[in-house]
């Protein structure tokens, strides 16, 4: 008679296949929400029961042994069918439940973003959400996490699905006093002559992207006062007068309603970026990822239209 798989095998399962594809326990905790010494004593328990070493393990890196991917190719395929019924069960209950890893663009997520998960939070106790601010665009599959936020084109993708939420527009703006002093800019060759606090992360600027006057989308580049990888710090930094700032037009407007800037260009003289919720392909989607993914489509229109 077989013996049956106890919770705790079945989660000791899990948090072997979490580490195997993490590279680390640390990263493997970080995705299950355990303590790294909680993932150690799993995997040593489980090598333990199958009279097996899962892992090479050195001071710098970890490396799955040939039992140990062995093991770890049958466990993939046997985990993959229990979350396919899982989530087919799951895609019928009204009240989302569990725990939702999702990734999210710095200042977007925070203004855009977690407001709306936030209430949903409020409305399903049993629903946990954890939402990492990032401007990396990161590998939901590789990384764990259950929803992910993206602004721009997305590239083709066979293991991604993507809802679109709307369109971001953008715009030129520029603080007050700043414009006292050196001119209010019309023109893109007016708009040249200006010093520019700019976005560059890892050492790559990004250009503006506005539409030229043969109706192209061009890249704009200003000379920078300030490279900053941070739209908060942009923002903070053409208040106080740094030059000027290519900002979303739900944030530029805000500081334009409060007098700390004004705006030199927008609307159809920007190119607009398509918002998108992104989240693995699967032939069910958990309760969960979908009341998010309702929620931010409810929403996030109305939060870039402002």
């Amino acid at each position: 008679m077989a013996t049956p798989y106890s919770h705790d095998r079945l989660g000791g399962i899990e948090v072997f296949v979490q580490a195997a594809e993490a590279g680390s326990f640390a990263l493997a905790a970080d995705r299950l929400n355990l303590t790294r010494s909680a993932v150690g004593k799993s995997i040593a328990r489980l090598e333990a029961r199958l009279g097996a070493r899962l892992f090479h393990r050195t001071t710098r890196q970890q490396s799955l042994t040939d039992a140990g991917q062995a093991y770890y190719d049958r466990c993939v395929r046997a985990l993959a069918e229990l979350y396919d019924a899982e989530a087919e069960l799951d895609s019928g209950r009204r009240a989302p439940r569990g725990r939702l890893r999702v990734s999210a663009p710095l200042v977007f997520g925070r203004h855009c973003v977690a407001p709306v998960l936030r209430e949903l939070a409020a409305q399903h106790p049993q629903l946990q959400i954890d939402i990492s601010f990032n401007d990396r665009v990161v590998d939901l599959i590789e990384e764990g996490y259950d929803l992910g936020i993206r602004i721009g084109p997305l590239p083709d993708s066979s293991s991604l699905a993507a809802r679109r939420l709307g369109l971001q527009t953008m715009g030129i703006g520029a603080a007050p006093a700043y414009i006292a002093a050196h001119g209010r800019p019309v023109t893109l060759d007016e708009i040249r002559q200006h010093a520019g606090v700019v976005y560059a992360h890892g050492g790559v600027e990004k250009g503006w992207s506005v539409m030229g006057p043969d109706g192209q989308v061009i890249q704009l580049h200003l000379p920078p006062r300030l490279r900053l990888d941070d739209l908060q710090a942009i923002a903070d930094a053409a208040i106080a007068g740094a030059g000027l700032a290519w900002l979303p037009c739900w944030m530029l407007t805000h500081y334009v309603r409060s007098g700390e800037l004004e705006v030199l260009m927008h609307g159809d003289r920007m190119a607009a970026q398509d918002v998108h919720a992104v989240w693995p392909q699967a032939r069910y989607l958990p309760s969960k990822t979908r009341a998010a993914i309702d929620a931010l489509a409810a929403q996030v229109p109305a939060m870039l239209a402002k």
